[in-house]
């Protein structure tokens, strides 16, 4: 019988017939991640070429904002007065991400992929803490398109069952992100199917910058944007749609400092992560696209503790009635912790880029 996550349990892989190898007849099991797949041939990806790539530019994401407006929206912004949460200085305004389809940013990414890379019928692979493979699988349904989406076991179960709502295959198993990458990769190789990175990707960092194109346009005066990084494909794709015209601030749970550590370097390198964002911000190294983009662009980065970045989702909660997760919430908490010390005249925008969480529960109706 085959084992499926749904029987047995979120945090242990699929366990299905490994699959041989056309072209050497032997038989080939993904790291940490056996699948079933059908025998052909290794397939040339011709839409994987980093020959092909296109910039990561101002003018790429404003013609990417064209290419995806019909699939995703133009989330709101709000402007809340700093002394609601016991800060001082101008009202802050927040880009209410959250609200995107799928739950976050990363929805842009995806309809960008799918819309400029391959062709209907190609069934597409991610690899994702969450959020960006139930972006994904949300793209491939609205076009009409196969999706195989592997996380690893520390995803949530909000986020699991947001993939699956949408009729992707979802493949659970190895303990952080880059196990989940690694055998996507492996599958991508065999199958032939189109992958779609998470960050590390030029597609995905123009689609991701139409959230900044959005945000310029609604808060034309923010001085300072606050973003939360992973493996930076949001604040890279930002960063490259402000080019320099406002400060961008890069926020990180202590427990996954991808981006500082990497600035500090001078270039990208690997760090150990864990805590509460894991899930989303647990990228485990900066994406080699980003990362320069951060050099040229983004002023630093802000590292919080897991508990700030709890209460700064109490406080959305408590002020705006905002439910966010984790990762959603961390920009904020580089302000409300103090940690980010604002002039008193500076106007200042944050992202809230994901509410995939699974805190809130309704009470039943009664009997």
């Amino acid at each position: 019988m085959r084992k499926t996550p749904e029987t047995q349990g979120e945090s242990r892989p699929t366990e299905e017939v490994a699959p041989i190898c056309a072209a050497t007849g032997r038989i080939h099991t993904f790291t940490a991640f056996p699948i079933r797949l059908e025998l052909r041939p290794p397939c040339p990806a011709p839409w994987s070429s980093p020959l092909s790539a296109p910039a990561i530019t101002r003018a790429a994401i404003e013609a990417a904002e064209l290419l995806i407006r019909p699939y995703v929206r133009e989330t709101p912004v709000i402007e809340i007065a700093a002394e609601d949460f016991g800060l001082s200085g101008l009202p802050i305004v927040f880009k209410l991400e959250y609200l995107q389809a799928s739950g976050t940013f990363k929805a842009r990414g995806a309809f960008f992929n799918l819309l400029t890379r391959g062709s209907p019928e190609t069934g597409v692979i991610a690899a994702s803490g969450g959020n960006h493979g139930a972006a994904v699988a949300y793209a491939a349904q609205r076009l009409g398109r196969k999706a195989h989406i592997f996380v690893p076991a520390i995803a949530s179960p909000a986020k699991l069952e947001k993939i699956r709502a949408c009729g992707a295959h979802v493949v659970v198993g190895g303990a952080l992100y880059a196990d989940a990458l690694k055998a996507s990769q492996e599958y991508a190789a065999f199958s032939g199917d189109m992958q779609v990175h998470a960050y590390d990707q030029a597609e995905t960092l123009i689609g991701q910058g139409t959230v900044g194109l959005e945000l310029r346009r609604q808060a034309p005066t923010a001085e300072t944007i606050f973003v939360a990084v992973g493996g930076g494909g949001l604040i890279g794709g930002i960063a490259a749609d402000y080019a320099g015209d406002s400060r961008i601030v890069g926020v990180e749970p202590e427990r996954a400092p991808t981006l500082a550590r990497a600035l500090e370097a001078g270039r990208p390198v690997d760090v150990a992560v864990s805590g509460i964002a894991a899930d989303s911000l647990g990228a485990g190294r900066i994406g080699s696209l980003a990362f320069p983009i951060a050099q040229q662009f983004v002023a630093g980065s802000v590292l919080v503790t897991d508990a700030e970045i709890v209460a700064a989702q109490h406080a959305l909660w408590d002020v705006l009635r905002v439910v966010v997760e984790p990762g959603g919430a961390a920009a904020f908490a580089a302000l409300l912790s103090g940690r980010y010390q604002p002039r008193a005249d500076e106007r200042i925008a944050v992202v809230l880029c994901g509410a995939n969480t699974s805190s809130v529960h309704f009470d039943p109706p009664p009997a």
